[in-house]
């Protein structure tokens, strides 16, 4: 069985690539464009936004909860989404401490 070393890395290094990995389809960046514009929406008002199948729009939307950027509440037969904010702004965090690291110190590369 294969070992995984992820344990060996910072909560925040795991963080920030479970995001990014969540950020990494731009299917999945449409819908988070998408649901910034709306109070909230469901499934079908995703796919009719994006060039998409349902079952398709809702695994990105399942990949996109799982990684905490957006959340779902049950609504009748339906779920509405919306963006999860307290994540979103956790996430920003951790991409501007990355996106913000120091270069001056380092050796010239090539």
């Amino acid at each position: 069985m294969a070992y995984s070393k992820k344990e060996e890395f910072s909560k925040s290094e795991i963080k920030a690539s479970e995001l990014a990995k969540a950020l990494s389809h731009p299917a999945r960046v449409a819908i988070l464009k998408f649901l910034s514009e709306q109070k909230s929406c469901i499934c079908n008002d995703i796919v009719e936004h994006l060039p998409l199948s349902q079952s398709t729009v809702s695994q990105h939307l399942k990949e996109l909860k799982n990684a905490g950027l957006i959340q779902g509440e049950i609504d009748g037969p339906r779920v509405c989404y919306c963006i999860h904010k307290e994540n979103w702004k956790n996430a920003k965090a951790i991409f501007s401490e990355l996106f913000n690291m120091k270069f001056e110190a380092m050796k010239k590369c090539c």
